[in-house]
Formats: structure tokens, C-alpha cells, sequence
């Protein structure tokens, strides 16, 4: 009993957050002014829920926030299930405020130059979904669909959603048109962007592996000048073709990045050893050690 009011505790604790309740606030707000300023009076589309909410209200005439609170209660229960309370709680919330401001608030459209909705409504769409994802939540229960569905169809979350939103913008298409479909797409895309650069941020975290035969000076480089933190695995190079048997101990030095201290490392190792081979990856988290917070990186 003990343990579960301390659960509790920490779960509302989060959950009153200020940080977290103002970056749903104002992604929920972005996501009305794009639905009610550029989306919806011009008959466009994005993916997931907002985009079958969209597409059903265009055919019925039913108010959206209708269908946007009933399509997905189904989908805040299954993150409650998996992913916990705290989620469901902070995704109720946001689906809660968008649906009230697309039911209260009225907003002229801003304009009717169809690539300009597409791109814009999709940027400000986007960002709301992103701040709210940065905030523990969802404001559309495809993400939970991809989520849940993962394991057992052995897709990736984006194949999943954008299987989903096939038949979305299949349906946009046969009731609205080929070119009011192929706009919406691109609002879609442009929403998707600007949700990872929100969620991610220009300072996304990578990882650089880093082989080379002057490996004591660049972990010198890395650690001592740069004031990164680096691990070292054992390797082995060589095996090249027509030389097979030639081989050489190595060690693989890795470090965790942003993507803005990139090209500063590369061009440092390359003045060290010219012929270093340099490969990135990118890492959807990374914490602990001596990384520094993504808001105060240099």
C-alpha cells in the first residue's frame, strides 16, 4: 500500500509538472489553430485520428470533436495498459483541450493558397503533436496503435502509421479529390518534420565510432580538449579483399554527441589521422554518464 501511494505520488507529481502542462497546453492550441486556420475549412488532411476525425465530420457533418474523443478513448486505454497511467493521464488532457478548443474557439481561415495551408497547417500541427510528446502524452492514438501493434506484426512504429494513413489519404482521395489527397499528403509529411525536429530538437543525440591507428591521441582529443566522454571496444581490422588473412588488433572509440558537435570532431580527427574511418549513427536516447543536457550543449 505503501509502495503504491508512493507510485501515486511521483505519478501526479509529473503529471502537475508545469513544464509538462504548458507545453501540452500550447501544443494542444497549435493543433486547434491548424486544424481550425488552414486544415479543416480547405478540406485537409494529416495522418492518424485528426485525419479519419477530419474525413468522417467532411462526410457526416457531425461535429469533430466528436469523433476526435471517441476514436480515441479505445486508444487511451491501451497506452494506460502498456505505457502506463501517467501517459494516459497527460494524452487524455491534450485530446481533451483539443477537442474543447475545436468545439469553442472559432478562427477564420487564415488562407487559401493550397500549398501554403499544406506546409503551414502541417509545421504548427506537427509542432503541438511534438510539444505534447515532449511532455510524456499523445494528441492522436496512432502513435499508441504503432505501440501496441509493434511486436506482434514485426513492422517499425513508421511503417505501421504510414500503412494506417495509407487508407486515410485513400479515402481523402475518392471524397475529396486526387489533388486535395496529394496536398494533404504533403501536410502530413511537413507535420511529421516538424514533430521530430520538436521531439528531437537540432541538437538530436549521435554517435560517432571512430577507427584509426592513432587512436591515443584521439581519445586524448575527444576526452581532454573536447570534454566528451568516450568508451573503447577491442577490434579487429583488416579482411579486405585480396588480403584476407591480414589482420591487426584495433580499438573503436566511441563517443555520444549532438549533431551540431559533428563536423567540429570530424575535421579534429581528420587533422590527427587523415585516413580515419569515421562512421555516425543516430540514437533515439541516450542519458547518464557526462552527457550534457540537450538545452545547455555547446
Amino acid at each position: 500500500m505503501l509502495r503504491k501511494l508512493k507510485n501515486d505520488q511521483i505519478i501526479w507529481k509529473e503529471i502537475g509538472n508545469p513544464k509538462n502542462v504548458l507545453q501540452i497546453v500550447v501544443g494542444a492550441a497549435m493543433a486547434v489553430f491548424a486544424m481550425k486556420g488552414f486544415m479543416i475549412p480547405n478540406q485537409f488532411m494529416d495522418g492518424g485520428i485528426t485525419g479519419i476525425s477530419i474525413l468522417l465530420h467532411e462526410i457526416s457533418h457531425i461535429n469533430i470533436s466528436l469523433f476526435i474523443v471517441v476514436f480515441n478513448l479505445p486508444f487511451i486505454y491501451l497506452g494506460y495498459k502498456r505505457i502506463g497511467k501517467t501517459f494516459a493521464i497527460q494524452t487524455s488532457l491534450a485530446i481533451l483541450l483539443l477537442a474543447m478548443g475545436l468545439l469553442f474557439i472559432h478562427i477564420e481561415p487564415v488562407t487559401t493558397d493550397k500549398l501554403l495551408i499544406a506546409i503551414f497547417g502541417g509545421v504548427l500541427i506537427g509542432t503541438g503533436v511534438g510539444l505534447v510528446i515532449r511532455s510524456g502524452g499523445v494528441i492522436d492514438g496512432a502513435e499508441v496503435i504503432a505501440v501496441f501493434t509493434k511486436r506482434r506484426t514485426g513492422f517499425s512504429n513508421s511503417e505501421i502509421i504510414m500503412l494506417f494513413n495509407t487508407f486515410i489519404f485513400a479515402g481523402a482521395a475518392f471524397h475529396f479529390g486526387l489533388e486535395t489527397a496529394m496536398y494533404s499528403l504533403i501536410t502530413y509529411f511537413a507535420a511529421t518534420r516538424a514533430t521530430d525536429y520538436v521531439v528531437d530538437g537540432i541538437e538530436q543525440y549521435t554517435a560517432i565510432n571512430i577507427i584509426s591507428s592513432e587512436h591515443d591521441k584521439i581519445k586524448d582529443l575527444i576526452v581532454n580538449k573536447l570534454g566528451k566522454g568516450i568508451t573503447v571496444y577491442k577490434g579487429e581490422r583488416g579482411y579486405l579483399p585480396g588480403s584476407f588473412d591480414i589482420k591487426s588488433d584495433v580499438e573503436i572509440i566511441v563517443t555520444i554527441v549532438t549533431r551540431l558537435e559533428i563536423m567540429q570532431i570530424e575535421e579534429a580527427v581528420t587533422t590527427i589521422d587523415p585516413k580515419a574511418f569515421i562512421f555516425i549513427q543516430s540514437i533515439n536516447e541516450a542519458t547518464g554518464g557526462i552527457l550534457k543536457s540537450k538545452g545547455h550543449a555547446k
